[in-house]
């Protein structure tokens, strides 16, 4: 083997490790035991629309660094966009509401902070109104659960997926007292 055949042959070896990554791993916010329901309505409440903050409107998961820092995790991906994942999640968990009467659901993400070892943060503003009623009889509210999450991204979704899960519940709560007031988090 000649000197520059040799060299060729490490240098292709070299950029070929260099290339070598780490398969994605995908996340969904719906958790493994779900309730077969694919629609945008879940049990008489349909979900008008679901907005995220840009920092975090993306596929890979997005966490927090420090008091300012934000790390774009390459191989870590929501299974859908996170809007996408949002609404899939809480038509899963609202499924079995029981709505006397149609609603629209408009949620707003403010915020949707992920610190490994620390917590998951998910603060939202949210209407909810009877369909065909009009603004008037909506009800506007400001919500904002937070859930302890172990080291790893995995911790990370299930406290996440906690979140929805209390997040839907109060929905539901609102539902059952027909609009009274915006629930207080547990």
């Amino acid at each position: 083997m000649t000197f520059p055949l040799k060299i060729t042959l490490v240098a292709a070896l070299v950029l070929l490790a260099a290339c070598r990554s780490e398969p994605i791993a995908f996340h969904t916010l719906t958790p493994a035991h779900w309730n077969n329901s694919t629609r945008a309505e879940a049990a008489g409440i349909r979900i008008e629309s679901i907005s995220v903050p840009p920092q975090v409107d993306r596929p890979q998961i997005v966490i927090r660094q420090g008091d300012s820092g934000l790390a774009i995790l390459e191989t870590q991906w929501w299974a859908a966009s996170l809007a996408d994942e949002l609404k899939s999640a809480l038509v899963d968990q609202l499924a079995n509401s029981s709505a006397r009467q149609a609603m629209s659901l408009r949620v707003e993400v403010q915020r949707f902070d992920s610190v490994p070892g620390q917590y998951a943060l998910f603060d939202v503003r949210w209407r909810l109104r009877p369909t065909g009623g009009g603004d008037r009889l909506a009800l506007s509210c400001r919500t904002t659960l937070q859930s302890p999450a172990g080291p790893s991204i995995d911790d990370v979704v299930a406290a996440h997926q906690n979140n929805v899960k209390r997040f839907a519940a109060l929905i539901s709560q609102t539902v059952d007292t027909s609009l009274q007031a915006c629930p207080t988090a547990p």
